[in-house]
């Protein structure tokens, strides 16, 4: 699981990286500023958690349990960071009613670290 989530981290940190850059670079000029913003924080919420997958495969080999973190947190790029990349190239205000889900896989990802950590 270790190589797993170290990959998997290291690929999302690419992305939020060429995305950011994207974002800074190619849709500053064509992007209304409510948009844009809506943009970075999904670069930014996909960066964090791509930091987070490093924690999880750090983690793994001592605490096994702490994979269900890291898929939490790979649920959490994809619907969370995906929905407000969509919404915002897009501007389907629809995508923001999924985001939440998005929010509570990042969320319970960082609950089950605090209860492996204080559990183990």
């Amino acid at each position: 699981m270790d190589r797993t989530f170290f990959g998997l981290g290291a690929l999302a940190a690419f992305v939020a990286v060429a995305a950011g850059a994207f974002g800074a670079h190619g849709l500053r000029s064509r992007l209304a500023p409510d948009m844009l913003a809506i943009f970075e924080t999904a670069v930014r919420y996909q960066m964090y958690h791509a930091l987070g997958m490093f924690i999880v495969a750090i983690a793994a080999p001592k605490w096994p349990a702490t994979a269900t973190a890291g898929w939490c947190f790979l649920i959490g790029i994809l619907v969370f960071c995906g929905s407000l990349y969509a919404l915002s190239l897009t501007g389907a205000r629809w995508l923001g009613a999924i985001t939440p889900l998005g929010g509570l896989a990042f969320l319970a990802g960082w609950l089950v670290l605090a209860w492996i950590a204080w559990s183990v």
